[in-house]
């Protein structure tokens, strides 16, 4: 598999809890909104080698994730301002700025785990 993306958690909100019982997670690279910054995973900027796909893999550390659908900014958020919204559930709308992945068990996520997205 062809890896087109990768960063590391580098810190969290201290709320970041709220929402894994809601399946989602927002991580942000340097800024943030005041709101949302205790609610987000905050993440190194790094380069996207490519535009997000429907069938590409999102990895968090060992757990690894199908992308199903993918809104039609996401890779540009995701690259420029290290923000993402990823929904751990099948159903729903895919907004803008986000991803929905196939469902599984929502993942652990801590300081310095990786955070990566695959092409087969």
């Amino acid at each position: 598999m062809e890896t087109i993306y990768q960063t590391i958690v580098k810190d969290c909100g201290c709320d970041v809890g709220a929402f894994d019982k809601k399946n989602f997670l927002i991580t942000f690279g340097h800024k943030t909104l005041v709101t949302l910054k205790d609610f987000c995973y905050f993440i190194d900027v790094t380069p996207l080698k490519k535009k997000i796909w429907a069938g590409d893999i999102l990895k968090i550390d060992d757990q690894e994730y199908e992308i199903l659908r993918i809104g039609e900014i996401a890779s540009d958020n995701l690259a420029a301002l290290g923000h993402i919204t990823i929904f751990f559930t099948e159903e729903g709308e895919c907004l803008p700025g986000s991803i929905r992945v196939k469902g599984k068990e929502f993942p652990k996520i801590e300081k310095e785990s990786k955070i990566e997205i695959l092409r087969k």
